[in-house]
Order: structure tokens, then C-alpha cells, then sequence
């Protein structure tokens, strides 16, 4: 009898003009229920009930409403679902068969169909890629997903790298191409087969790149040749080889294997400057005065070489620190090496001086059985022969930028600005409070840049030095030169890894192309954003397989009762992340195992540190005692907590 009732309809209006919607991420918890982030500062709860209607991540509109004096929102419209093709393990109950997302946030057993065969032949654990073809927000109010790809067996010792490969859309073989008839590129080569050229990997490096030779001239002063492997003679511009080089972009290193981005003929044979084999090179020597200085008479040629010896880092190092025999018997190796570690000295002093030195840091390696169970995890820290090698390597790249920005203008290079403008300002005002006077301006010039650093480094401010670098840019390529800032160089362009790298291969082509007087081939800036691409793929994989592998250890070995070492890197609201000194993994302590009055903890995320009442206890870089709590496969993440 109100149907007709004006006042009744003018109420109604009123209520739906009213309605206020907002648009955010979905967050979901373990404990069932949820929240809409709308910002960094805003959330709002959503109901157990309607947190069903969503998946965590989906990005949604909802309605904001009232529940027992509590504003909350209620799911109304998807604008972008977080799943669209995943990958994730098959579940079979009653002969009804689910997916369930490889995601630590997200448990839903979708149900699903397979697109190729029939679902008889799998089992519950095994993996898929999948697509989610429906969702509850539209209109037919469920979840459904189709299965494109069978991934893995549950059973299968590898399946974490397959279906870390697959989610990450990157390939776990190598090219197969027909090389029957492949050949190299007949070019006119200095022969230096008779230089006793050397290698230094790792033991176990089968894709060796780079060669050295040094000697020292008149004046005292060293003359370098960097060889390295001419990869380009074998793989055409524009050829099916190098299109698949373009696509997958780097060499994958994963624990346990590497996916390369040749075929291992080339990658390992034919490329690979092995020892006592003849192979064509692009060599460039460099001219370097006792001090390290790079001086301006360097060259770019194409060679042949055989290298004499292929030596490992550990043995290098021993060898120079007399702590063993060097495993060659070559009186010219040694001489070749104790001229090499003269060079990385000097070379070392210089860009102290003059510019920035890579901070120490250690390195983790795991030892894996065939059948990928973890044997050990190694911390091993960066040792001379490291650095002699690093040292030849930046020497080449730097040489390499001022050849192509002096002959053509362009090439590929690695860039770092530094600061922007306004972190400039934000970075001046922090050094203020610690009595370091360098005002915005000459923070954003090179000289700036380096001159913080070296002060930093040299005060030993490593909490300032962590809190700074959050300011800092990201490195970036581009086909103009800018200035190194992290490097303190004033061009970079890298060359020296064209077996493992596609923008090394590039490089090598600008080069060539101005030895013999060629018009260098273009490219366009969607390669730069394809090989960025790439190699945010790869890392990403390569934490994802060691995060799980730190997982695995941790689980098996049980050390409950043992207390770690661990340096604070991040500070959340929730709680501190900290690295593991001894092997390298990644923890988080909760606040309520860092005090046992979580309300009386301040976590200050901006400045990295940790407060009770007002006096602190802990900060970004401390490193303390901790012992840990849990490990949840499921999440991903190693519990800990602090011992005072």
C-alpha cells in the first residue's frame, strides 16, 4: 500500500545519492576475514561472509556501509582480478577436482575442468598452469577455472623450479635449434694464440666468456687485453638463434642447474673460451699507468686466442694468499697472475679515489644431491680472485662506453642517476642531522654522489648509509650514455658476457660494426624494455627457488633450539625482516616475539627503527640473537623471534 507513497520514494533517493563507494586492493588474513586497502593510510574491514565473494589482490569497488557501529565495505563490482593465468596444485575430492593457487595468500580450492584431457590420469599434489574463466563478482556469482598445461608431478624432485619457471613465464630448456651446418664468421683476426691468455671461474663454470692477459711496458705502465668470447660470429643479426637470444634475454642461474640462453654447443663449446682450444674473440686493450689509471689509447680488435689454463677463484686466491699450490704448472700462469693482482690493486687505489668501490658482501651457495635435497649452505666471502676478475671486467665496460659514445654516439648503456631532486633535498636534510653538510645541488652531480659515499664508507655510518640508499634510483639501460652514479663512473656499458647475456650481444655488435667500418644496426627502445623484462623475471625466480630451498633446509634440519645471528634490513608495521648471517635466508620476527607487550613496541618504518617507550632498541643494520619459531611452507616464511 506504500508502493505509490511520494515521501516513502523521495526517502529512497535520498538513500541511494548517499551511498559512498570506494575502489582498492583486497588484503586477505589467515584468520578468514579481510580488508580493503585503499592507500597506504586507509583500510576498511570486510565481513567473513562477503571476503568469500573475493580473491586476495583483486582489485574491486565497494559500498561502504555500517556493521554494530563499525564502518565496513561490502564487495560490489571487479575492476581486475589478481588471478588471471596461475599456477597451482590439483585437489580431488569425490571425484571432484579443484585447484588451488600457488600464492601465500591465497587457499581457495577453485573447481576445475582440463582443457586437453581427461583429469583420470593425475592425482591430487600434481601441478598445472591454469586460468580463472569465472568469478563470484560477475554475474554467474562462482569460480571456475580451465587447466591449460600440465606443469609437474607431485612426486617429481624438480617440480618447484618447473612451476617456478612456468609462473614466471621462462623457459627450463635449452634453445633447440638446428646448428648442424652453424659455423663462425670468416673476419680478419690478429692471431695471439701464442699469449698465455687464462680463465678464472668457478670450478664447475662451463660457459667461460672472458680471457686475460696483461704485461707491463716500459713505463712501467700495464697493458690489459680483455678477450672475450665472440658469440656474435656465430649468432646473425636478425637469425632464428638470435631472435630466441632476444626472447629469453639472460642465462638463468638457479640452484641446482642454469637454463641458457644458447644452445650448449655454442654456450659451452664452441663459444666457450676453453683451455687449449682455438677461438675467435673481440679483445680490447687497455692502457692502465701504475697508479690504475685508465688512460685515452685504447683499442677494440678481433682475435684468436687459447687460453692456457682455466683456474677457479678458490685456487687463485689460495695460490696468491700461499695457502696452496697453484694447479698449473705453467711458469707464465703465475707470472700472468702475480702482474693481474699488481693491476686489481692498483686499479682498486684508483677508484677508491676517483670513484666507488662495490660494498663486500658475502656470497651463499647451495649444495644440492641429484635428487635436489639440500646437503649444505655456504657462505663464502668475495676473495682476491674475485676482484682481480671484477676489476678487469669494469675496466672493459668503462672503456667500451667512452669507445661507442666517441665513434657513434650511442650504444647499450647501464645508467644510475643517482638521486632525484627531491630525495636530493630529503637526503641533504637527514645528513644535516648528523652533522654532514652537503647541500641538494652537489648531491646531484657525480662528484657529490661519490664524495657522500666515500665519507659514509669511510666514517662507517652503516645505518645512515642504509637509510640513504632508499632514496636512491634504480639502475636502468638506455642508448644514450648518463653517468654510473653507484659505480661512480661517468659511462657504463657492459659487454663482457655475450654467452649469458642478449645486451652484451648488442654491444658486441656496435662494436664490431666500428672495426670494420660498418653502419651500426638500430634498435628499438621495446628491446631495452624486453631485456628489463627478462632479468626482473630471473630474479624473481632465482629468490623464489631460494626461498623455498631455505624452507626445505630449515624444516629438515629442525634448529629449533639454535640461535642465529641476523641483521635487521627492513622495518613493517607488523614487524622486522632480517637476514640470516651464517646462510643468507630471509626472516621475519613478528612484534609480538620482539616484546611481550606489543602495544608498548613503536615500529618506525621511515626511519627503520624499533622503540619501547621512546628508548631504542633496535634499527636497520643491528644485527641480534634470534631463534626461530615456525616454518610455513604454505606462506612461504620463516617465523622467528629475538632473544634479549
Amino acid at each position: 500500500m506504500f508502493h505509490d507513497n511520494n515521501v516513502l520514494i523521495q526517502l529512497k533517493k535520498k538513500f541511494k545519492v548517499n551511498i559512498k563507494r570506494v575502489e582498492g586492493i583486497v588484503k586477505k588474513s589467515e584468520k578468514g576475514f579481510g580488508f580493503l586497502e585503499i592507500d597506504a593510510q586507509n583500510s576498511y574491514f570486510i565481513p567473513p561472509k562477503k571476503i568469500k565473494k573475493v580473491l586476495h589482490g583483486d582489485k574491486i569497488i565497494a559500498k561502504i556501509g555500517f556493521s554494530k557501529n563499525r564502518e565496513i565495505v561490502i564487495p560490489e563490482k571487479l575492476i581486475e582480478s589478481f588471478l588471471t593465468i596461475f599456477v597451482g596444485k590439483l585437489k580431488i575430492f569425490n571425484k571432484k577436482f579443484f585447484i588451488i593457487p600457488d600464492y601465500p595468500f591465497l587457499h581457495e580450492y577453485i573447481p576445475c575442468t582440463f582443457l586437453k584431457e581427461d583429469l583420470i590420469n593425475f592425482e591430487s599434489g600434481d601441478w598445472f598452469l591454469a586460468e580463472l574463466t569465472e568469478h563470484k563478482l560477475k554475474n554467474n556469482n562462482f569460480f571456475h577455472a580451465e587447466l591449460i598445461k600440465f606443469i609437474a608431478k607431485k612426486e617429481d624432485p624438480f617440480s618447484q623450479w618447473w612451476v617456478t619457471l612456468t609462473k614466471y613465464n621462462l623457459k627450463k630448456d635449452e634453445p633447440k635449434v638446428n646448428l648442424d651446418n652453424i659455423s663462425c664468421s670468416s673476419y680478419q683476426r690478429k692471431d695471439l694464440t701464442s699469449f698465455p691468455f687464462l680463465t678464472i671461474d668457478s670450478s664447475n663454470t662451463r660457459d667461460i666468456d672472458d680471457a686475460l692477459f696483461v704485461k707491463k711496458n716500459k713505463k712501467k705502465s700495464f697493458e690489459l687485453i680483455v678477450a672475450i668470447s665472440d658469440t656474435t660470429s656465430f649468432v646473425s643479426s636478425k637469425s632464428q638463434l638470435d631472435h630466441i637470444a632476444s626472447q629469453r634475454g639472460f642465462t638463468n642461474y638457479l640452484p641446482g642447474f642454469n637454463v641458457p640462453m644458447l644452445p650448449r654447443i655454442l654456450s659451452e663449446d664452441l663459444c666457450s673460451l676453453k683451455p687449449n682450444e682455438k677461438r675467435p674473440v673481440l679483445a680490447c686493450k687497455i692502457y692502465i699507468t701504475e697508479k690504475g689509471e685508465i688512460q685515452n689509447k685504447n683499442k677494440f680488435f678481433m682475435a684468436w686466442i687459447k687460453s692456457q689454463a682455466k683456474l677457479s677463484y678458490k685456487n687463485v686466491s689460495d695460490w696468491l694468499e700461499k695457502k696452496d699450490s697453484l694447479h698449473s704448472s705453467n711458469i707464465e700462469i703465475e707470472k700472468q697472475l702475480l702482474l693481474l693482482h699488481k693491476l686489481c690493486l692498483a686499479r682498486m687505489q684508483w677508484r677508491k679515489k676517483n670513484a666507488l668501490i662495490f660494498p663486500e658482501r658475502k656470497e651463499y651457495k647451495f649444495h644440492l644431491s641429484r635428487n635436489c635435497e639440500i646437503l649444505k649452505i655456504s657462505a663464502d666471502d668475495r676473495r682476491i680472485a674475485h676482484r682481480i676478475v671484477e676489476e678487469c671486467m669494469i675496466s672493459a665496460n668503462f672503456v667500451a662506453a667512452n669507445f661507442l659514445s666517441k665513434k657513434v654516439g650511442f650504444g647499450l648503456y647501464n645508467n644510475h642517476a643517482g638521486f632525484d631532486i627531491s630525495h636530493a633535498h630529503n637526503v641533504s636534510v637527514l645528513l644535516k642531522k648528523n652533522n654532514i653538510f652537503i647541500e641538494p645541488e652537489e648531491l646531484l652531480t657525480l662528484e657529490g654522489f661519490c664524495k657522500l659515499y666515500r665519507l659514509l664508507k669511510k666514517k662507517k655510518y652503516k645505518y645512515l648509509s642504509n637509510r640513504i640508499k632508499k632514496f636512491q634510483s634504480f639502475s636502468e639501460m638506455s642508448l644514450v650514455p648518463n653517468p654510473h652514479f653507484a659505480l661512480g663512473l661517468e659511462k657504463y656499458a657492459t659487454w663482457t658476457s655475450p654467452i649469458r647475456k642478449y645486451g652484451d650481444i648488442i654491444n658486441h655488435r656496435f662494436l664490431k660494426s666500428i672495426i670494420l667500418n660498418k653502419n651500426p644496426i638500430f634498435i628499438k627502445n621495446k628491446i631495452l624494455k624486453k631485456i628489463s623484462d627478462q632479468r626482473r623475471r630471473h630474479r624473481l625466480s632465482e629468490r623464489e627457488i631460494e626461498d623455498f630451498l631455505y624452507l626445505k633446509y630449515f624444516k629438515k634440519n629442525n634448529f629449533d633450539k639454535k640461535i642465529f645471528d641476523a641483521e635487521i634490513f627492513d622495518v613493517l608495521r607488523g614487524g622486522i625482516r632480517a637476514k640470516i648471517l651464517e646462510n643468507g635466508a630471509n626472516v621475519f620476527i613478528p612484534k609480538s616475539f620482539i616484546h611481550n607487550i606489543p602495544s608498548e613496541i613503536i615500529l618506525n618504518k621511515d626511519e627503520g627503527i624499533i622503540s619501547i617507550k621512546e628508548k631504542i632498541l633496535f634499527r636497520t643494520t643491528d644485527v641480534i640473537k634470534i631463534q626461530l619459531i615456525d616454518i610455513r611452507m604454505d606462506k612461504r616464511s620463516i617465523i622467528a623471534k629475538t632473544i634479549i
